[in-house]
Order: structure tokens, then sequence, then C-alpha cells
């Protein structure tokens, strides 16, 4: 780099010049040419502005993965200038990549305090935030969240936290007003997971969802890519599309799906971003692929063409718009079906989803206009689910705490999931049914003491809410046989949780809105023979429920129906679900191959 040094020896080169320097290296991709130069002008260079020199070191340095040295330089335009806020921004983002989240923290703080221009705040404020919210500091993250839309309430992002932070805390009205932010503001920033927890009405979620594909992904590819790939023939290749494929709710549902495919017509890719790992399930999940090609670290655009060159003749989306999804991979068109199963529950509103698998209950045909794929309906349930799923012993009421001789309702649903609504529906059960008890998943404290809080107001004792740690898989499904009846949320249903818990033998009581999520409940109650358990008011659903608290004798009938037949019945016929599945997929598959 014998330039960078003659450049440097100049004793009039002002800092506009060094930066032009270190530009133009960079431009040639001599980013290491581009630190030497500033780390010389730092040690032969004037002293003027010597902290914006240590802070564009540090911005080169932190690329290179030289995170120690970006650390350094950082620090030392700190000291030279201690309110510095780019500095102490960058910092931090060092920081929490190092895990030192209070010290990352601390840097966004004094940001926060030094009052510099407002967008530098909300930056300080968001970042906070967010981390906050990964560290499960709920109340922190929302306070930190609130004053960065009391300074710019014009960020759609920061709302979409916002909201479902509250979802999560059970902090109801989940729609709080912050400033300037009213309830249009919130409602238009609500992400379609959230709107899925608080309207069945396929309208919103029908918004929700297309808003954040013309916002967020990026348009479609004017030409599909799988028409410059040769013509397919030979068996049908499905690719699954998940970065999910471990211990979560799509990798505990779907290992039969893969491994039940018939081989002497299909060949199975996962196409998969999940991070890799000896977990049983996991490993488990791959077994029963033909082909795995792991997008970890991969590109969007290498991605799709991996997939468009293997051939694949239907690419599954398992996870749509779900955390950690990569929908720009579907807008490429890989493949000439694709169809989004499991991970969502309703429409993606994505560009290059053709298709949604669906039945007749989650999905009925007058709903099709609030969908921008079209349906492809199995015949019994759109649901598969693991018959091999390991079960601990049974355990004794006393385990958990609860009453060994009084009804116990219960909900093991994710809190987000929980509305005041149906919350006040429970607690009048409650009381309607003398000494029975509400058995919970509490997801956070803050949720908990909420929900709590809300029971006394309504009349409820505190300590007939009981609350449910999280355990090991077969010890969360043991533990469904001490429940007498399991009450579902409401608009967003319980999906991989009631099949859990059907196949465990107890009975759910639910309520069926408009929505695809909102009906997924009633559609497996119906695969399994027990559609008068899914209700479609919430005062039915508060009568069903009193009814059968009253009657313990209906819950055990149930519960023998369920030991009988409930494994049996067409929800948990793996093989057959599987079959429809493979009917539509063959079907698309050769139309496409006749029409190429």
């Amino acid at each position: 780099m014998p330039d960078a040094v003659l450049n440097v020896s100049k004793p009039t080169l002002t800092l506009a010049e060094l930066v032009n320097e270190a530009q133009r290296l960079q431009s040639q991709g001599r980013a290491d040419a581009a630190v030497a130069l500033y780390q010389q002008w730092l040690v032969d260079g004037p002293p003027a502005m010597r902290h914006v020199a240590w802070f564009n070191l540090g911005t080169l340095l932190s690329p290179l993965q030289r995170a120690a040295e970006a650390e350094a330089a950082y620090r030392a335009a700190t000291a030279l200038q201690p309110d510095f806020p780019h500095a102490r921004l960058n910092l931090g983002h060092l920081l929490e990549r190092s895990g030192q989240h209070d010290a990352a923290m601390a840097e966004w703080q004094a940001v926060v305090d030094a009052k510099p221009a407002a967008d530098l705040q909300v930056h300080a404020w968001n970042n906070i935030g967010r981390l906050l919210e990964q560290l499960r500091r709920y109340p922190e993250a929302e306070a930190a969240l609130r004053e960065s839309l009391q300074l710019d309430p014009n960020q759609p992002s920061v709302v979409q936290h916002y909201v479902h932070l509250r979802q999560k805390q059970c902090a109801w009205p989940v729609y709080q007003p912050v400033g300037e932010v009213g309830p249009n503001r919130l409602l238009q920033g609500t992400s379609l997971l959230a709107m899925m927890g608080l309207s069945d009405d396929p309208a919103l979620q029908l918004l929700s969802a297309t808003r954040f594909a013309l916002e967020r992904v990026p348009k479609p590819a004017p030409v599909p890519l799988y028409k410059s790939m040769p013509p397919r023939t030979g068996k049908i290749r499905i690719g699954y599309l998940s970065g999910d494929l471990h211990m979560h709710a799509v990798g505990l549902l779907s290992p039969e799906l893969f491994e039940l495919h018939d081989r002497s017509k299909f060949e199975v890719w996962a196409f998969c971003w999940t991070p890799e790992s000896d977990q049983p399930q996991r490993q488990r999940i791959l077994k029963a692929m033909d082909h795995h090609v792991r997008l970890g670290g991969v590109d969007d655009n290498t991605a799709a063409r991996l997939i468009a060159e293997a051939g694949i003749d239907v690419l599954v989306d398992l996870q749509a718009l779900t955390n950690g999804a990569r929908p720009a991979i579907l807008g490429h068109r890989a493949a000439p079906v694709q169809v989004s199963y499991l991970g969502l529950p309703g429409t993606s509103g994505l560009p290059g989803v053709d298709w949604l698998l669906a039945d007749d209950y989650v999905l009925p045909p007058e709903a099709e206009p609030y969908y921008t794929e079209r349906p492809l309906r199995l015949p019994n349930c759109y649901q598969v689910s693991d018959r091999q799923r390991a079960v601990a012993p049974r355990p004794a009421r006393s385990t958990y705490g609860l009453p060994e001789d009084q009804v116990v309702y219960c909900s093991f649903n994710n809190n987000h999931k929980f509305t005041a609504e149906v919350f006040g529906a429970w607690m009048r059960i409650l009381q309607q049914v003398p000494g029975s008890v509400l058995w919970l998943l509490a997801d956070n404290d803050t949720a908990r003491e909420n929900m709590l809080r809300e029971a006394e107001r309504q009349g409820v004792a505190r300590e007939r809410l009981i609350f449910a740690p999280r355990v090991a898989p077969p010890e969360y499904l043991a533990r469904f046989q001490c429940a007498d009846l399991v009450l579902d949320t409401f608009p967003f249903n319980a999906g991989t949780t009631a099949s859990d818990a059907l196949w465990m033998g107890t009975p759910i009581v639910t309520l069926s809105g408009r929505s695809y999520i909102s009906r997924m409940a009633g559609s497996l109650l119906t695969a399994v023979g027990l559609p008068e358990l899914a209700t479609t008011s919430l005062a039915d659903y508060e009568t069903l429920a009193v009814l059968l608290g009253r009657q313990p004798a209906r819950i055990a009938s149930y519960k023998r129906y369920l030991a009988e037949h409930g494994r049996s019945s067409p929800l948990f016929d793996l093989p057959q679900i599987v079959r429809d599945i493979e009917a539509h997929f063959e079907r698309l598959a050769l139309q496409h191959r006749a029409q190429a």
C-alpha cells in the first residue's frame, strides 16, 4: 500500500482528504489499506477532529470482523468527545453482538441522556427497546418504545413491536395510545401475527398481510426462475422451506409428514436455515429427508437458485411471515407450484405463493375473497401431527399444586393469545363452577401479575389461577391428563396445543370465528368426532364450559371417547392425511409438466 503511506506523509493532509483517500481504497476492495491509512494518520496527523477519524476507523474495522479493534476505536472516539452519539450507537451494537447487553444499553442510554438530535435519540431508544424485548424484560422494553414513539410517531415498525409487547404482557387494552399514536395508527401498525390474536376479521388480517408484503418484501422477479430450468421429469420433487425444523410448533407437528411421503412417487427435500444441532427432533427431521440443502448464510437470490436447480416441482413454505421467515425467496418463483402450509394459519399476502393447504372448516368458501392464495382443501383436517410423540409418566395433580377433587380448567397457549374478552369469560366460568381452578402457562412475570390483578378485579381469588412452568415436551404432554377441560383462546385458537390435548385425551371447548386461525381447534374437534365442543359465540362458549364444569360425568364421557376412539379418528390418520396432501401436489405438478 505505497500510495497510502505516501499520502499520509503529507503534513498538510486534512481529514477530508483522508476520508476521500480511504473511500477510494475501499472502492478498490482494499479495506485493509484504508484501515492502515487511518491508523497512520492517527499517529502522525493533526490533532483536530481526531474523534471523527477514530469513529471512521471503527466503521471500517467492524465489517472486517476485527471487533476488538473496532471497539477500541469507538472508545477512543468517545474519550475525546464524550457526547459523540454516532460512536456510542455503534459501540453499543458491537457490545450487544459480544453478549455485553447491559454495557450496550448503557451506551445507548448515554446517547439519550445527552439529548442529541431527535432522530439519534429515537435510534437509541429503539435499540434499547429491541434488546430488552429479546431479553424478555418486557415492561422496560415497552417503556423504551413509548419514549421513541413520543419523539417520532411515524414509525410503523416500532408501533408493531409496541402492540405485540402489550399482548405478550396481557396488558389490556392492547391498543393503548402513545402521544400522537392513536387507535388508527395502532391498528395500521399491527403485524399480521398480532392481528390474528386481536381480531377474527379476515379483511383486517388480509390488510395486515398485504401491507407487510408491499412494504417489506421485494417485488417478485419479472420472469419466474423455474422457467430457466430444464423440463422436469421423473419423481415429483417436494421442497420444504423453513427455518423451524427443530423444537418448534412446526417441527413438532411435521416429522411424520416427511416420513410418510410415498418414495415411489416423490422425492423430499428440505431447504432450511434452522440452526444445526444434535437435538433428537432436529435429527429425526433430517433423517426423514431425501436431500437437505442448508440455506443459513445464503442470500435469498442464491437460495432461490439452489431450489430451482434442484428441480423442485412443489415448494412448500412452512413459515410465511412468522419470525425468522425469508419471504423474498418465494418471489423468485423457484418452483412452478408454491404452497403455504402450517407455519402461518391464514393468508400471507406474499407474491409467488399460489396455494394454501386448508379444509372446509378453517377456510369455508365464503371466506375465499380474503385470501391471496387459492385453497387446497383436505377432506378431513388441514393439520398433520405426530403419532410418535414421547410422553412422560402421568404426574399426580399435587405435583403441580392442583386440587384433587375440583374441576381443573386449563389453557397452555402462549400468553400473547390471551385477550381481555376471553379472560373475562374465564373468570365468569370460575365464578359459576365452585371450587374450580384455571391452570395456565405463564410466559413472563408481567403477564402473570397482570392476570392475577385482573382476576381479583373481577372477583376471583388469586389462588384459583395456577401457573404451570415450562417443561420438556414429554412432561408437557403428560400433564394434560391432570386437567379436566381445555379452554381455548380466541381469536388465535390453539393449533399444536389443541392437537396435543386431544392426543392425550383431554377435551377442548373452543370458539370458532371467521378467520382460518380462529377455526383451527374447531377443525380438529370435527375431525376427532366432537364437533359439539366448537361454539360460535362467546356466550355459548362460556355456557358450555360452565355446563361441563358442573357435570363432571360428561367430561369423563368425553375423556372415555377420546381414549377409545380419538387416536383412531381421521384427525390422527396420518397416512391418509399425507396421501390427501400428495394427491393435490401430484395433480398440480403433473398439470404443470403437461403445460410446459
